[in-house]
């Protein structure tokens, strides 16, 4: 892992004390950001929370006691009015998804890499952290086993692209100004309840579940035997807590600079593996019999390698963050409602 993490400051934080921290979220609405909220509450619940989403694929409108404002991240002057006295910003609202940023090429540019932009010139204006997730797609086919964040960037779609132009961006706007943690992160599934609503996303875990649920054909891209890194959704909102816990500490410390972590789980299986054990539970769970069927893949620049191993010790040693969720135990819990 290569870190950028400084002790000088120009414009940053000078150093004092920060009792009860204010974190800002944009993409609050959204699948991730609404559990990053709701694990802050539970945490600290004296915490102040500011929480913003243009809700574009939002999900919820408020939190707990926290209301979501309606804010666009490629509107600076109204972003920096929602952010002022944030001492952390979890920077969550992105176009996600290679399909969504394929489909919409100018909207991704403009949110993942202005709004990203935008974010980070808050925060090297105003000497806030930030976190930041740029995502495994930075790194196209990963040269080598197990995938740490130091390895070369080649992006094979322009999600990628987008999300490796935000990485660069922050590493250049915290230099000397302000701390940040980038978090190379792994695929997501599960699903979550924020206030009665329940929220999700079709990843390929969720896609196949709620197939199985319709009783229909679990698809499965050629060849099948492509591996990914499973991480669920409360894992990973989890990591965006201790994110803050140690960037609160160098704030109080005027420490500037990146640092990168590795945020997956110990469960790299191939897409077919997953497409079983959703068959499996369906049957077991439900008495729902599916068939797995392979399809051509009409995904040409995605990484097709066959295992997907992460180290993850960095997240481990430095932020005390761990992985607690299993994708089987996930499909059971996702088959039994």
């Amino acid at each position: 892992m290569t870190d950028t993490t400084h002790t000088e400051t120009d414009e940053a934080s000078d150093g004092e004390a920060i009792e009860n921290p204010t974190i800002a979220v944009t993409g609050a609405a959204g699948y991730i950001g609404s559990r990053v909220v709701v694990e802050f509450q539970e945490a600290y619940p004296d915490w102040e929370l500011i929480a913003i989403d243009n809700q574009y694929r939002g999900q919820v409108d408020s939190i707990g006691d926290v209301d979501i404002e309606h804010v666009d991240v490629r509107n600076r002057d109204r972003l920096e009015d929602a952010l002022a006295g944030a001492d952390v910003v979890c920077h969550l609202a992105a176009i996600s998804g290679v399909d969504d940023c394929d489909e919409n090429r100018d909207l991704a540019y403009e949110v993942n890499v202005t709004g990203t932009n935008n974010v980070a010139w808050f925060c090297r204006k105003t000497g806030a952290a930030l976190a930041f997730p740029f995502s495994m797609a930075v790194l196209g086919d990963p040269e080598s086993f197990p995938i740490t964040a130091d390895q070369p960037r080649d992006p094979l779609n322009w999600y990628g692209r987008t999300k490796l132009l935000g990485e660069r961006a922050i590493e250049g706007f915290a230099d000397g100004a302000f701390p940040a943690h980038l978090f190379l992160k792994s695929n997501l599934y599960g699903e979550h309840v924020v206030d009665g609503t329940e929220v999700g996303k079709p990843t390929v875990i969720n896609f196949f579940v709620n197939r199985a649920l319709a009783g229909k054909t679990l698809t499965v891209y050629e060849p099948g035997t492509q591996a990914r890194n499973f991480v669920h959704v409360k894992d990973v909102a989890r990591a965006y807590v201790r994110s803050a816990e140690r960037l609160v500490e160098q704030l109080e410390r005027g420490e500037t600079g990146t640092e990168t972590y590795e945020i997956a789980s110990d469960e790299d299986m191939s897409v077919m593996e997953v497409a079983e054990i959703v068959r499996e539970v369906a049957s077991e769970e439900r008495e729902i019999d599916v068939d797995v069927k392979l399809v051509e893949n009409p995904r040409s620049a995605e990484t097709m390698v066959e295992e997907f191993e992460v180290d993850i010790s960095t997240a481990r040693r430095r932020i005390s963050w761990e992985p607690t969720e299993s994708v089987a135990e996930s499909v059971h819990r996702l088959l039994e409602r």
